[in-house]
């Protein structure tokens, strides 16, 4: 396996064929409107992004032999497709496909990733049922398991932030104001809420477990070389 900047990244549609395919989801689920212009003209943006996301995944489906290579019917990449379509949609001023493609990964695979939502360029999903990724600092090296709760707290000021190399395993929650450091796990079923305001950190190179109440201690993982990888 090449595992170069210079593999060539595959799509398993071809690139022309890909927009109908989206644009005949979107409207089984939203008939109202034609959105196939809004996906031709962001279709090429978002590609670009789901390309350089995807090089940097080590996980087991996202290279073959020849280079990196997006699945479209790979739930967990095409998840990911869809966050950056909406993302990207958004960011054109395509309110309306904004909102069904964010709409259409709630109904395909129970991930809440609101448009707004700035994830990283570079981040991972393990089948992602349930989860939900709000308002926070994303940083790159970024993965999150099934049933994962991310966000502000609504009853005080402040939200989360994520070093580089962060995994989140299934039923963790990081809500409020939270840091946590670079190379970091959040292990199953772990709750970091920031009550009332007052921060909490998860210091770098560090495992966090427990609820109600969290603790930490030195992990022996490396998340960006066991999850990610650097592309020459």
């Amino acid at each position: 396996m090449e595992e170069s900047a210079h593999a060539p990244f595959s799509l398993s549609l071809p690139a022309v064929a890909l927009p109908e395919y989206v644009v005949r989801q979107l409207s089984t689920f939203f008939p109202d409107t034609d959105e196939a212009d809004a996906v031709s003209r962001v279709m090429g943006d978002t590609l670009d992004r789901l390309e350089h996301c995807i090089r940097h995944v080590r996980i087991k489906g996202y290279w073959n032999h020849d280079g990196p290579r997006f699945n479209h019917l790979h739930s967990d990449q095409y998840a990911i497709f869809l966050y950056y379509l909406s993302n990207t949609a958004f960011k054109a001023g395509f309110t309306s496909l904004a909102a069904k493609a964010y709409g259409l990964n709630k109904a395909l695979h129970g991930l809440d990733a609101f448009y707004e939502v700035e994830l990283p360029p570079v981040f991972a999903l393990v089948h992602p049922v349930g989860t939900v990724l709000g308002r926070a600092l994303y940083s790159d090296y970024f993965c999150a398991y099934q049933n994962v709760a991310i966000g502000a707290d609504p009853f005080a000021p402040g939200s989360p932030t994520f070093g580089e190399g962060v995994v989140m395993y299934g039923g963790a929650r990081v809500v409020g104001s939270v840091t946590v450091g670079s190379n970091s796990i959040i292990s199953a079923g772990t709750s970091i809420v920031a009550r009332g305001g007052k921060p909490l950190h998860v210091p770098d190179g560090h495992v966090a477990f427990g609820a109600p109440n969290f603790s930490t201690k030195p992990s022996r993982h490396n998340i960006k070389r066991d999850i990610f990888k650097d592309v020459a």
